[in-house]
């Protein structure tokens, strides 16, 4: 079945527009989702957000504990586009700052992504 609906799996870092955190969520110790990100040079802004959830895992030093490992977002853009973003909780890799990142990206064929 055609829905007309084009999904993308991205998974690119994007980069939070300074001073659009949601400070209250951070203000709990959550992390603050921007309101708006910079992907491939051009503004992704957020309308809404649809949902939200945590990703857990084990404790890495023995323990039996569990520690929340990513935040997940899926939100509609400005220009209705839906998208599943996430927030790791500890970064990865050489690059430590790159923390939120676009998982996927849903538009209708018509709509142009960056």
């Amino acid at each position: 079945m055609n829905t007309g609906i084009e999904k993308k799996f991205v998974s690119e870092s994007i980069k939070p527009v300074v001073a659009t955190a949601d400070a209250k969520a951070m203000a709990v110790g959550g992390p603050g989702l921007p309101s708006e990100f910079v992907w491939r040079g051009d503004t992704l802004a957020i309308a809404y957000v649809l949902r939200n959830w945590r990703e857990t895992g084990p404790c890495k030093h023995g323990s039996s504990e569990s520690y929340v490992r990513k935040h997940w977002f899926e939100v509609e853009t400005t220009s209705k586009q839906r998208a599943r973003i996430y927030f790791e909780r500890q970064a990865r890799g050489r690059n430590r700052i790159k923390r939120w990142w676009l998982f996927s990206i849903e538009s209708k064929p018509n709509q142009i992504l960056p």
